[in-house]
């Protein structure tokens, strides 16, 4: 893509001034992202946007309107009453005061037009200011799923598949073991929503004898899109289990509730 060419087309004007389709936003937004040449443009535009809209301020048409004044009201001359009648025939008077309803109406459609560019102005900061934060978040997303693929990808962690149970045959989840900083990376994919005042409870487990010991709930289990979870766990787990418990998690798992469990491979 030409970047130099695309700026010059115009379009970036026209996005800053809001005469884009949605589907052309989108466009020029997505480009924003992935040209910063594009991004400084538009920002420039902006700029200059804003200097335009202060130097035509309204503020700045007083003396406009006190000149018009003067012109219309503080003439040297007697004022006087004209007839109806006898105005039929001045048109002198007729077209100066023509003139001065279209001065009139002029300066009050530029009020207008300032009016009109300072909402747009703003409009586009609050467009701006959303970009400005969808590129962080994107950012801080990226980061995130690097450092998770990273951790996947080390060598020494402990992969557990947890298989559905019972009833749930349909359900799945996956635990990566990370036994250097005592944590699990959990991908609850395969789980679904809990239910309305029900949270997925996780549970390590020890065999012989057996031992639950709880690793906490997923509180925010049905808002996270991702459903991979990260959890400490110091414990010699021996297995790993998921239960569907009441709101608050229970003291021991409802082994009716039991949808996955997983067992430890031994090296």
């Amino acid at each position: 893509m030409d970047i130099n060419a695309y700026i010059d087309s115009g379009i970036l004007e026209l996005f800053v001034a809001g005469q884009l389709t949605d589907q052309e936003n989108k466009e020029v937004q997505e480009l924003m992202i992935k040209h910063p040449e594009i991004l400084q443009e538009v920002l420039e535009i902006e700029s200059a946007v804003i200097k335009l809209s202060s130097a035509m301020s309204p503020t700045n048409n007083n003396h406009l309107l006190r000149l018009i004044k003067e012109k219309l009201f503080t003439s040297n001359k007697e004022v006087k009453v004209v007839s109806i009648e006898k105005s039929r025939y001045n048109w002198l008077t007729y077209t100066g005061w023509a003139a001065a309803l279209i001065v009139g109406a002029g300066l009050l459609w530029t009020m207008n037009q300032n009016q009109d560019l300072e909402n747009k102005v703003s409009q586009i900061e609050v467009e701006k200011s959303y970009l400005e934060t969808q590129i962080e978040d994107a950012k801080t997303d990226l980061a995130v799923k690097e450092n998770l693929l990273n951790v996947l990808r080390d060598r020494d962690i402990i992969s557990v598949p947890l298989g559905g149970q019972g009833d749930f045959a349909n359900s799945y989840a996956k635990v990566y073991w990370n036994k250097e900083d005592n944590s699990i990376y959990l991908d609850a994919q395969g789980l679904p929503n809990a239910p309305e005042g029900k949270v997925w409870q996780v549970w390590s487990l020890t065999l012989n004898p057996l031992t639950p010991t709880s690793l906490g709930t997923i509180d925010n289990f049905n808002e996270d899109d991702n459903k991979i979870f990260n959890i400490e766990n110091a414990n010699e787990s021996q297995a790993f289990g998921i239960t569907l418990e009441p709101a608050g998690g229970s003291e021991t798992p409802t082994m009716e509730q039991l949808h996955t469990l997983g067992v430890v491979s031994q090296p």
